[in-house]
């Protein structure tokens, strides 16, 4: 089987051995979960409870209220204990419902699966997959409902099954892959059927040949495609996985839609199969949790609002020389600053390391080797200048909005220049003036 590639990227060390070869282990429920409001691209749910009130698993506690929401779930059954803000993994307190776990795992009467899945009409999986409020595992969080509802001008073709798992050290979907696959695959058939696609492929790396043997065996004819892809890094980000498979290059500000494509990560297809023919909210993921200062690396089905502390003492501890706790993989993921944080729907692994001392930040040389990695063709140096010295328009017009913040660039940097923390700080700065010139206009 052919390797198909993107242009540019990087080839970081793997990492995956320590966990690639661990079964998923369903970790139990903890004693008590802080479940978030907002761990999604865009609004924050309305909650549904207070304090004191008794909850099922899988009852709705959040309501998403925009089209950029989804909404949240009980991932134990107990009683509410406060509806407050919690620290949150991305940076900041944010509204979260905290549950005392009775340990009944007693199910919400209004979950309720389908005897023929395959057989719904577009809008009735949509609407399911929005009351199931499920939203990208593969770390983005976006709401998957909008995703199966493209607009109207903006016709579907293809459905692209992401298993990649790019990331250095992460596992999980890996394991997802191998452990689910006839689920994957009824997911995605559904994915494609609400979309209205014509044809699924499934894009693999090939560090993952077992998973590729793994849907061949079950795969019935015709039903979906396999695509061998390049081991590289960021093969798994959506506009690089379109331009590998289809050789179609989504256009500067635009999205899937544009070029007739629809992306869903394994772990999402498997929740959406779950939500529609068992009734099934999102409200568990899987995760790798692994790194050299985690004592015991493992592959975890984990309830969304466990803390990490909890995760990583069920992997027997750290290690005490730990100084750095990531949440997600090593390119991508957002330093913690405490294990006192909930797991929730985009957090892919849990990672503590050891890390020396970071090398000392110098000049930029000029010797564009950000240039020559970066996936999306940007100038990744030029553009924290103009951030740092707060030439935003300049930053917007060379392209910083387009930055999937991958790391390629600041990995390969022999000046040791935090660009991807610059450019994050400059995307946040852009998004900010245009939100505010759009409010000034609608006045």
């Amino acid at each position: 089987m052919r390797r198909k590639t993107f242009p540019h990227g990087i080839h970081p060390p793997e990492y995956k051995s320590l966990t690639e070869a661990k079964a998923l282990e369903a970790m139990p429920p903890p004693e008590k979960v802080s479940i978030p409001l907002l761990q999604h691209f865009g609004s924050p749910a309305k909650p549904l409870v207070k304090k004191g009130e008794e909850v099922s698993l899988g009852q709705k506690i959040g309501e998403s209220t925009a089209l950029f929401s989804a909404s949240v779930h009980a991932s134990v059954s107990g009683k509410v204990l406060s509806v407050d803000g919690v620290h949150h993994p991305l940076g900041k307190p944010i509204p979260a419902v905290t549950i005392a776990n009775d340990g009944e795992d007693r199910p919400a009467p209004e979950i309720q699966g389908s005897a023929d899945p395959l057989s719904l009409d577009p809008e009735t999986i949509c609407q399911i997959v929005k009351e199931a409020g499920i939203v990208g595992l593969g770390g983005a969080a976006f709401p998957t409902a909008v995703k199966l509802s493209p607009p109207k001008d903006k016709p579907i073709d293809t459905v692209i099954i992401n298993g990649c798992e790019c990331e250095p050290v992460l596992t999980a979907d890996h394991r997802v892959m191998l452990e689910y696959t006839e689920d994957i695959l009824r997911g995605a058939e559904l994915v494609r059927k609400a979309a209205g696609a014509e044809r699924t492929i499934i894009g693999i790396e090939d560090n993952k040949k077992d998973a590729v043997r793994a849907f061949l065996e079950v795969m019935d004819n015709g039903s979906a495609e396999i695509v061998l892809l390049k081991t590289k890094y960021p093969q798994g980000a959506e506009k690089n996985l379109i331009n590998a498979i289809l050789g179609r290059e989504v256009p500067r500000g635009g999205l899937p839609f544009d070029v007739g494509v629809v992306v869903q990560n394994v772990g999402t297809a498997k929740a959406i199969w779950d939500a529609v023919k068992f009734g099934k909210p999102l409200y568990e993921r899987a995760l790798t949790a692994a790194g050299e200062g985690v004592r015991e690396p493992k592959n975890l089905m984990v309830r969304i609002g466990t803390p990490f502390q909890d995760v990583l003492d069920f992997c027997g501890g750290i290690e005490d020389n730990t100084n750095v706790l990531i949440m997600g993989g090593p390119m991508m993921g957002l330093s913690q600053w405490s294990p006192d944080v909930p797991v929730i729907k985009g957090t892919s692994g849990i990672l503590a390391w050891t890390v020396p001392v970071p090398p000392m930040e110098h000049s930029c040389i000029r010797c564009s080797r950000c240039v020559d990695h970066c996936p999306m063709r940007l100038v990744p140096t030029q553009l924290m200048k103009y951030v740092k010295y707060e030439f935003l328009s300049d930053a917007e017009n060379w392209g910083i909005l387009d930055c999937v913040e991958c790391g390629s660039c600041q990995y390969i940097c022999p000046a040791a220049i935090p660009l991807v923390h610059w450019i994050r700080l400059g995307k946040n700065q852009v998004m900010g003036l245009k939100r505010k010139k759009s409010a000034n206009n609608a006045e």
